[in-house]
């Protein structure tokens, strides 16, 4: 892992020159000659963009740099059919296998100024897709690592593409993988709208969700001109996106005690293998509150997207004890499946009771990231109502012995356990 001074200011601006990078994969052969149909293209009195032999030193107008690889395989490699499970866009399975035999590859270089990006990014990728249709073949973001058929392609990349400035979540992807006990995210894309791509680290799976909500945000806040008021600090202004496709979704779901605000702090990212060769701009929660940076992100999620936490007093009878024990029979299974390895985003959940300030118990969620022996550590998921010293977001501890229930949760979003929860709700209505 290389290392990097995160002290020095913080680059949100967009660079002068951008380029972004093609390829069409041919299966197993073109339909017609590519260069030929892309000089038809380029012909159209509506293109602003000029085809060159290899890319200028220099950006003074829009260009297009097309080269012909007459051997994949050896220089420009598709991705293998395991990739595509989760990088394929519409392809059916057949055109995942030929995609390994493909006997020829075009690869495109587009490159513009930054005065007319959205432009000209746009008309990049309508190229890209009157190309494929015209030749047959399926397209290639460098940039997200992506492949797409050419019908996905127009309905992601371009036929929601409605105001200036995109949707810019349908221009780039994250990736969200265990990094040590903890999940990094990190988003492929932003070179090509000349930004920095965008990394938060250190946080559990279960804040997934709201933390691509958080960086599809701030991604979309600084392709619109967002910037730093106060170095490092950044206020993103849910209410402020202008682009309504992104805006409305989020704004409509906020609980009522949202504040729609969420208080970032910004460094440079640290570079690790596999991230994309471009500016790293991490997003960090210690303006939050909390005795950690895991409770300082809770707090900072929280108070942005709002939340529902509530107490139910019942009384544990012989029913829900027996829903108990037969979850801690399970405990042994847990610890041996999270010890092989869970998917990526997939997390076990345990409920321990803590004790309150008047010497009773609270019993609460915890998030697990590490299991040795009998001894759970985790993230607290719940705000203590009568523990002073805890906090939600909190690392704590639990014996396995004090597991009162579990709750495994799915990469798929499907889940099993808490009974004892299931029971009480019965109890409640």
């Amino acid at each position: 892992m290389e290392t990097q001074d995160t002290s020095v200011s913080i680059d949100l601006q967009m660079k002068a020159e951008i380029t972004c990078e093609f390829a069409i994969y041919y299966v197993p052969e073109p339909a017609a000659d590519p260069l030929a149909e892309l000089r038809k293209l380029l012909g159209d009195e509506s293109s602003d963009f000029q085809l060159v032999p290899e890319p200028p030193k220099e950006i003074e107008f829009p260009y297009v740099a097309a080269r012909i690889e007459n051997d994949p395989k050896s220089h420009y490699a598709p991705p293998d059919e395991r990739s595509l499970q989760y990088f394929g866009r519409g392809l059916a399975r057949e055109q995942a296998a030929g995609l390994q035999d493909s006997k020829v590859v075009l690869i495109l270089e587009f490159g513009f100024p930054k005065e007319r990006v959205w432009n000209w990014l746009r008309a990049a990728g309508s190229i890209t897709h009157s190309l494929t249709k015209a030749t047959g073949g399926l397209i290639w973001d460098e940039a997200t690592r992506e492949v797409f058929s050419p019908d996905a392609w127009e309905e992601k990349r371009l036929h929601d593409w409605v105001e200036e400035v995109p949707d810019i979540t349908q221009q780039i992807v994250i990736h969200a993988y265990r990094d040590e006990e903890h999940v990094r995210a990190i988003t492929l894309g932003m070179a090509k709208c000349g930004l920095a791509d965008i990394v938060i680290e250190g946080f559990p799976w279960s804040l997934n969700r709201n933390m691509g909500h958080i960086i599809n945000l701030f991604a979309q806040s600084i392709a619109e001109g967002a910037t730093c008021k106060v170095p490092g600090d950044f206020d993103l202004n849910f209410r402020a996106i202008r682009n309504s496709q992104v805006r409305d979704p989020q704004v409509t779901t906020l609980m009522p005690n949202a504040t729609g605000v969420a208080l970032l702090y910004l460094q440079n990212g640290i570079r690790q293998d596999g991230d994309p060769d471009n500016r790293l701009v991490e997003i960090t929660f210690q303006r939050g509150l909390g005795p950690d940076i895991h409770a300082k992100q809770d707090h900072v999620l929280s108070a942005a997207f709002g939340f529902r936490d509530s107490v139910t007093n019942v009384k544990h009878d012989e029913a829900i004890e027996a829903a108990s024990r037969a979850a801690r029979r399970k405990l042994p299974e847990l610890r041996a499946t999270f010890e092989m390895g869970l998917a990526p985003g997939e997390f076990i959940l345990v409920k321990a009771p803590f004790r309150t300030a008047d010497k009773g118990r609270e019993f609460m969620w915890v998030e697990i990231s590490s299991w040795k022996g009998s001894k759970i550590t985790g993230l607290l998921q719940n705000q203590p109502r009568n523990v002073p010293d805890l906090h939600a977001g909190q690392v704590v501890e639990v014996s396995e012995a004090d597991v009162f229930d579990y709750i495994r949760r799915r990469a798929d979003g499907t889940s099993e356990g808490n009974e004892t929860g299931k029971l009480m709700e019965k109890r409640t209505q």
